[in-house]
């Protein structure tokens, strides 16, 4: 069966007399719907939530959320591994991790708030985020044991691989 070809907009009206109804596909954003996706969190920056967190209750909501991808211990799941890898990047086989590769403590609190856990993205509230943020930063030998996370603590965290990054000396405004 030979195809039809679509006829020109002109023509349909010049047909029909009417143009064709204008297809009604979403709405117009709300000041809600905004503030809801306006979470992003940089270095720096401050826009880090209230709330806090600490090493024993992120351990909890890791075991819960985060385990089954990521392993027991951060380093023996399918998903990429947490942990590890300090000193390692310089050699044949660099293990990118938390503790090895990250710059900045706020990016990793950024990423979880808005990716994980991967089934779920978004669905942790901000305490839990602190929460396994904290955890995160204790398995790769960041903060101490009992360590707590709010946003004063979090933005004061130096990263082990802070130094191995250097700022883009173009201006942004023409990347």
């Amino acid at each position: 069966m030979p195809r039809r070809a679509a006829l020109p907009l002109a023509l349909f009206v010049t047909a029909c007399g009417t143009p064709p109804p204008v297809p009604t596909i979403g709405h117009a954003v709300t000041e809600r719907e905004i503030a809801g996706w306006d979470i992003d969190v940089s270095p720096g920056n401050g826009g880090l939530p209230a709330g806090r967190g600490s090493v024993a209750e992120g351990r909890r909501v890791y075991a819960e959320a985060c385990a089954g991808c990521h392993g027991g211990a951060g380093d023996d799941g399918p998903a990429p591994k947490l942990r590890g890898g300090r000193g390692s990047l310089a050699s044949a086989k660099p293990l990118m991790t938390i503790g090895s590769y990250w710059p900045y403590a706020e990016t990793l609190f950024d990423y979880v708030r808005r990716a994980m856990p991967f089934d779920r993205p978004g669905s942790l509230s901000d305490d839990q985020v602190y929460a396994v943020t904290a955890y995160l930063l204790r398995i790769n030998d960041i903060l101490p044991e009992d360590g707590e996370l709010d946003a004063a603590r979090l933005a004061q965290i130096r990263m082990p691989n802070r130094a191995g990054f250097v700022p883009d000396p173009r201006d942004s405004t023409h990347l």
